[in-house]
């Protein structure tokens, strides 16, 4: 996995494992690793989405500031 996934990347492998998965294409042998990398582009798409909201509401914050100013 790259290093600088993209959330769209991540979720894209996700819905990949997901559907692997749902149509048993997925060995007993493969599953693990599979859970494994789920977790960790759950993870990474989580972070993303987390930033993503902190800066979302520091924006909403700066503009309420800017606009209460004036």
């Amino acid at each position: 996995m790259k290093e600088a996934i993209t959330y769209k990347e991540a979720f894209e492998q996700l819905q990949q494992i997901v559907s692997e998965i749902e149509e048993g294409e997925i060995s007993v042998d493969e599953l693990s690793e599979k859970v494994k990398l789920a977790t960790r582009l759950i993870k990474i798409c989580r972070a993303k989405l987390t930033s993503t909201e902190e800066d979302v509401n520091k924006l909403l914050k700066d503009l309420e500031e800017e606009t209460g100013e004036q």
